[in-house]
Order: C-alpha cells, then sequence, then structure tokens
C-alpha cells in the first residue's frame, strides 16, 4: 500500500482525537491557559484550538512510539516498513478509541 494512505489515517485518527476527546482537550485547555495566558491574546477560541492541536500532535507522537521501538528492534535502517506504518496507524486508532463515540454522534 502507498505511504500516503497510512500517512492520513494516521493523521485522521489524530484530528479526530484531538477534536472529539474532550477529556484530553479539557487537560490541554487548562494547561495552556495557565503556563500561556498570553500567547494567544487572551482569546478562549484560539487557546481552544490551540489545546485540540496540541491533543492531535500529541496522538500522532505517542502512537508512532511502539512504530519506533519495532523498527530499532528488527534493524531497519533506511526508510519505515510496511509493518511499522501498521503499527503506527494501530496505536493512533487505540488512542482515539475514546474519542470513536463522541465523532459518530457528531451531527453535521
Amino acid at each position: 500500500m502507498d505511504r500516503n494512505v497510512y500517512f492520513v489515517g494516521i493523521g485522521f485518527f489524530g484530528m479526530i482525537n484531538g477534536l472529539f476527546n474532550q477529556l484530553w482537550v479539557l487537560f490541554a485547555l487548562l494547561h495552556v491557559q495557565i503556563l500561556s495566558p498570553a500567547l494567544l491574546f487572551g482569546s478562549a477560541s484560539l487557546t481552544l484550538m490551540f489545546s485540540s492541536l496540541v491533543v492531535s500532535t500529541a496522538t500522532i507522537i505517542v502512537g508512532g512510539i511502539p512504530a519506533a521501538l519495532y523498527e530499532r528492534y528488527v534493524g531497519a535502517k533506511d526508510d519505515s516498513t510496511e509493518v511499522s506504518m501498521w503499527i503506527w496507524l494501530a496505536g493512533t486508532a487505540v488512542l482515539t478509541l475514546p474519542a470513536i463515540g463522541n465523532f459518530l454522534e457528531f451531527k453535521f
């Protein structure tokens, strides 16, 4: 399978978790408000969107840790293997499980 398909899937799961995982977005929102109140000009909507972006990025990073450990164990030298891309996709999917219910209930 093409590598871009994996990247789109990983980004999709990260986006879903960042937008619909209320617990982690609230956690990030509180910390962003405490640590950098002047960074986003005191705007609540900018702070909320930045918190969502932080959760999305953290999902992608944490989901990639098992894939990196697998590549280290196997001794992959050049590029990511097909198996490590599957591991990364599965890791982000597992981290997104709490947010899937909110995503499926969302009405456009």
